[in-house]
């Protein structure tokens, strides 16, 4: 008896293999610059010590509009000669969990990162200190950051510390350091937001692979090893402890034994929260895998297809893009049943005109492939051409 599993997140499969990577953390590199006790700062009086303020404002003089973090400074800056030459550098953390806690803003521009790092850093020129013992008595800005340029850990409300550094131009050396602090809503999704994403995006691909391989009523074990190693080369928790990598492998053979006895799962549901969470890129790459399960055996059954223009179609990819794929990775010659549309781009809404168009695009363009040095691209061409020459007698009159 098949169950038809309305609720997918209920599904006892998604939950085993989602439960693995619960509590497991996605390893980020995470270099900073300085990480200072703001308390030491705030604690010096105000000439005896640089001080820097944050302020949010929007750029109206570009097109769109954007926001920017003003930074300025003011106070004290003791340098070692009378002429120095020096210049400012500001890194921002993330404390909004605590010190402890802290993660460095990521830049998304390469030119704003760290050597070897994502996270932001931002080097300017100052120019000549005019002497050994500089007081600002004003504020003065010192940096404009585009909002734009950087990317939080997570979305919502955050906590940021501005760390803001004079240096010696010279000699790199610290002349002065002010930390401070600034509250700030962010409505984009955090680099880590992004990654758990991924993750649990993969994490259902796994499901909807083994759904493909069991569409037909049938598990073969190529197939069941492929999902497996694709399972261990894309999911972090294969990288974590052995406790969390036998904990995955203990999910991955829940979930074949789930298929086996022929339980279902609502395939299309899964595919829209994979649309919610992760960009175009990683849905190909679910396609990409199911595409390849269907292949392992040798023979792409009709319900294998009929799933996988479904998924294509829930994953909200691009129609010749997929027809593409399938070209590349489930060549008409492996398919059970010929689906013209699949194959050919051919569907029933299409007039006879413009059947004709397509099926003389897909001559064109196999015809030009007949004479490929690759042998297997060759037979390609000539099953395709025979194949489009069927089709023209049954859709063109």
């Amino acid at each position: 008896m098949v169950e038809r599993l309305n609720l997918i997140l209920k599904s006892p499969v998604v939950v085993s293999l989602l439960e693995v990577v619960k509590g497991f953390q996605v390893q980020l590199l995470q270099k900073i610059g300085y990480n200072r006790n703001s308390t030491e700062i705030s604690a010096q009086s105000y000439r005896n010590a640089l001080n820097c303020r944050v302020q949010l404002t929007t750029q109206e003089k570009d097109s769109p509009a954007f926001d920017v973090f003003n930074v300025e400074i003011c106070g004290r800056v003791y340098t070692p000669a009378e002429v120095h030459y020096a210049s400012v550098q500001i890194s921002i953390m993330d404390v909004t969990d605590g010190p402890g806690t802290a993660r460095p803003v990521h830049s998304k521009v390469k030119k704003g990162q760290m050597h070897d790092s994502p996270a932001f850093i931002y080097n300017a020129e100052l120019g000549k200190l005019p002497n050994e013992d500089v007081v600002l008595p004003n504020w003065i800005p010192v940096a404009q950051l585009n909002l734009d340029w950087l990317m939080l850990p997570r979305k919502g409300q955050r906590v940021l510390q501005f760390i803001t550094s004079i240096l010696s131009r010279d000699s790199l050396d610290e002349l002065a350091c002010a930390i401070c602090t600034f509250t700030y809503q962010n409505r984009e999704l955090g680099y880590i937001d992004l990654q758990e994403n991924i993750q649990r995006a993969k994490m259902l691909a796994v499901t909807l692979a083994f759904a493909v391989s069991a569409v037909d009523n049938k598990l073969y074990n190529c197939e069941i090893e492929l999902v497996k190693n694709w399972a261990k080369a894309n999911l972090d928790a294969f990288r974590a402890s052995g406790k969390v990598r036998r904990k995955l492998e203990k999910a991955l053979d829940k979930t074949v034994a789930f298929f086996r006895k022929g339980y279902e799962i609502d395939t299309c549901k899964i595919c829209k929260e994979i649309v919610e969470i992760v960009p175009i890129s990683q849905r190909y790459e679910v396609l990409d895998l199911c595409m390849r399960v269907a292949k392992a055996n040798g023979i792409a059954s009709e319900q294998e297809v009929a799933l996988l223009k479904n998924l294509a179609n829930w994953l909200e990819v691009d129609t010749d893009r997929f027809r593409a794929m399938m070209e590349k990775i489930l060549p008409a010659g492996m398919h059970e049943v010929e689906d013209v549309e699949v194959i050919l781009g051919i569907d029933s809404d299409m007039g006879a005109e413009q059947t004709r168009k397509q099926l003389n695009q897909e001559y064109r363009k196999w015809s030009s492939r007949v004479t490929n040095l690759d042998p297997e691209i060759r037979t390609q061409a000539d099953y395709m051409i025979k194949f489009i020459a069927e089709a023209r007698t049954t859709y063109v009159k």
